[in-house]
């Protein structure tokens, strides 16, 4: 073999090899899926402790500043684990003192850390907390806004996922001071557009002709379920990036998908601090305001019919929540009993919806 035919083989072998090695590797990545996240394909409650300076987390209030913290847990084998993390807190209304005096987390892993754990593909979390330290009514309210999510989670998998967890605070600012709380995680904004398929749109703001209109009736149905008006479908507060307390998504060139969260103004919830949106004129958080588009009435029926569908479902998960008092179970049983007075009877469809469409 001369030179040049050596070489022209060579050449040859080695963009075969190329060439088969992207063949692979595009055939793993069009089948390999969403990246596995465990935290939230369970209802169990899950333990954990979270060790770290808290009074000085709690003290500062500033959401730019993180700090050094652990958190340990008992695998599904029994394994003792304990990462390292950074914690920060996060929010709005709820960061301010005079709201809570606990207020809502974010949670920071490191990636090489978690994998091969219930944590495994998580990065920067949100950590829904009590608000109230040592309030036993505040757990309740608690356990109330977590309902919310996984009533919407039983309605549909375009939902935020949410983790039930009892949490140990340990405070090392306090010499180890430990509390026990109920807590939650939520599913991050980017993760649902990975788990859907979708892409997050981040935008100023949309217009109702943009959604998808029978997914726009439901979401508007769903709030007036829990009793929430906190909310925005195309816009966000004070015009800032769009929504407010809702996160669009697309598949394609399809219409927008909306998808809600942060429900603790909501009438089900009825927290303590919540006050009705001055814009509707209402006593309560706890009254109903339906604010779903004329232009969607088209939908109604159906929409009715997914949650007339999903009554018995919801009393079960409402009668077996862990942690809720007998009188949070009589309370939200009765609320939810009022929304499905108001859509099964067809006058009141009439009235309450048809008629009070927008």
């Amino acid at each position: 073999m001369n030179k040049i035919t050596w070489y022209s083989s060579w050449t040859c072998c080695v963009v075969m090899l190329f060439l088969s090695v992207g063949q692979k590797a595009t055939a793993e990545s069009a089948t390999s899926g969403p990246v596995a996240r465990p935290l939230f394909t369970s209802d169990s409650t899950l333990a954990i402790t979270i060790e770290g300076p808290i009074s000085t987390v709690m003290r500062n209030r500033d959401e730019t500043e993180e700090y050094p913290a652990t958190l340990k847990f008992t695998g599904a084998d029994g394994t003792e684990h304990q990462l390292d993390i950074k914690l920060r807190v996060r929010g709005k209304f709820r960061r301010k003192r005079e709201t809570c005096n606990f207020a809502p987390l974010r949670v920071n892993f490191q990636k090489k850390q978690v994998a091969g754990t219930v944590f495994a593909g998580q990065d920067k979390i949100k950590l829904v907390t009590d608000c109230k330290k040592g309030s036993s009514k505040f757990q309740q309210v608690l356990l109330k806004e977590y309902l919310t999510y996984k009533i919407l989670n039983l309605m549909s998998d375009q939902s935020f996922g949410a983790r039930l967890l009892r949490v140990t605070y340990v405070d090392t600012d306090k010499k180890g001071k430990a509390r026990d709380s109920y807590a939650f995680f939520i599913e991050e904004k980017k993760h649902i557009a990975e788990r859907l398929g979708m892409e997050l749109i981040k935008i100023e703001r949309t217009k109702y002709s943009a959604l998808n209109r029978a997914r726009s009736n439901f979401v508007n149905i769903y709030q007036y379920l829990i009793g929430n008006t906190d909310f925005s479908l195309i816009a966000g507060p004070d015009e800032t990036d769009c929504c407010h307390n809702a996160v669009i998504y697309q598949k394609d060139s399809d219409p927008y998908i909306s998808i809600p969260y942060d429900f603790d103004h909501a009438g089900i919830v009825d927290a303590p601090y919540a006050e009705p949106n001055p814009k509707f004129k209402i006593s309560s958080v706890k009254k109903r305001v339906y604010r779903g588009r004329c232009a969607n009435n088209g939908h109604l029926d159906s929409t009715l019919q997914q949650f007339l569908a999903k009554r018995d479902e919801i009393t079960q998960l409402i009668e077996g929540l862990e942690g809720f008092d007998a009188r949070s179970i009589k309370t939200t049983l009765a609320y939810v009993d009022g929304f499905y007075r108001d859509i099964s009877d067809p006058k009141s469809v009439q009235k309450k919806f048809i008629k009070k469409c927008s």
